[in-house]
């Protein structure tokens, strides 16, 4: 059994990570994490490897469905739906993606069980960690892409300050993507809104947008290193949205695609590091490096 930490709830039902995984609200491309729907949760482990279950429940659903080709990379030919009654509250469903289940319609599953391997689905970007993607729907409305209860964060306060500087120590490097562990505090990238201090989530600059968790969201500019990277279009209970102004990221003076932002469930803010293209990003374990911001 894993040891796991409840970081989202939606529909009385709390969704919890591994203590030392990461986890988001924001960084996808796909409707359900800008509708504020849907929450990956990435466990530290790679594709092959086993997840365990964030929710205890029965499983009610295993659909296999059919997977796009991967784009420069190769991916499995299909991917995997699983529908789980929460034991919680059994008037909704938690629905699961990117998963080979090694459990079956009818199991009973406890916290932290396997749940099956982590699939490179070819809905995936080439850079895109092994994640779990979850959901809270309604039983008559579980499967398609848009819908489902809004999912906010568990863990209040952020308790954290806005960062003078982008460095860290490089934990983890493959030729799509490095890690990076900040020498910082919280429990993610924090920036600013408007002097209050918020954790980004998702990828910038290259999706275009953010989200932004504050304790006390608001409308306004968001701020990373004093400089304005980003404006709020919507605001909702612990988060914000924002539009992506013009801005670049580099190492070693090196061009970056961008930074791939999630949070920790506990302090510990960890950044990935995505190059340009594959294998253009030459850092090695336990480099000490700095990113600098270009606006």
């Amino acid at each position: 059994m894993h040891e796991t930490i409840p970081v989202a709830e939606a529909g009385n039902v709390q969704l919890h990570c591994p203590v030392n995984g990461r986890y988001s609200f924001f960084n996808s491309p796909f409707p359900s994490h800008k509708l504020h729907t849907g929450v990956d949760i990435y466990p530290d482990a790679t594709f092959g490897e086993t997840a365990p279950s964030p929710v205890e429940g029965t499983v009610i659903m295993v659909r296999q469905v059919k997977a796009p080709k991967g784009r420069g990379f190769t991916a499995s030919d299909h991917d995997t739906v699983m529908l789980i009654e929460p034991r919680d509250n059994p008037s909704v469903v938690v629905k699961l993606l990117h998963l080979d289940p090694v459990v079956d319609v009818g199991d009973r599953i406890r916290l932290g069980q396997t749940l099956g391997k982590l699939l490179r689905s070819g809905y995936y970007g080439w850079g895109t960690s092994a994640h779990i993607h979850a959901e809270i729907r309604k039983p008559d409305d579980a499967i398609r892409a848009r819908g489902g209860y809004p999912i906010e964060r568990v863990i209040k306060p952020l308790e954290a300050e806005p960062i003078t500087e982008i460095t860290g120590k490089v934990t983890w490097t493959q030729p799509e993507y490095t890690l990076l562990r900040l020498h910082s505090t919280g429990y993610g990238l924090t920036g600013e809104v408007n002097g209050s201090a918020g954790v980004l989530d998702g990828g910038i600059p290259y999706y275009g947008w953010m989200g932004i968790h504050l304790d006390k969201p608001r409308d306004g500019e968001v701020k990373l290193l004093g400089e304005t990277i980003a404006d709020i279009e919507s605001i909702h209970p612990q988060s914000c949205i924002a539009k992506s102004r013009n801005y670049h990221f580099t190492i070693e003076n090196q061009l970056l695609l961008g930074l791939s932002l999630v949070l920790t469930p506990k302090p510990g803010p960890i950044v990935k590091l995505w190059p340009r293209k594959i294998g253009a990003l030459t850092l090695h374990m336990g480099q000490e490096v700095e990113v600098k911001l270009v606006a």
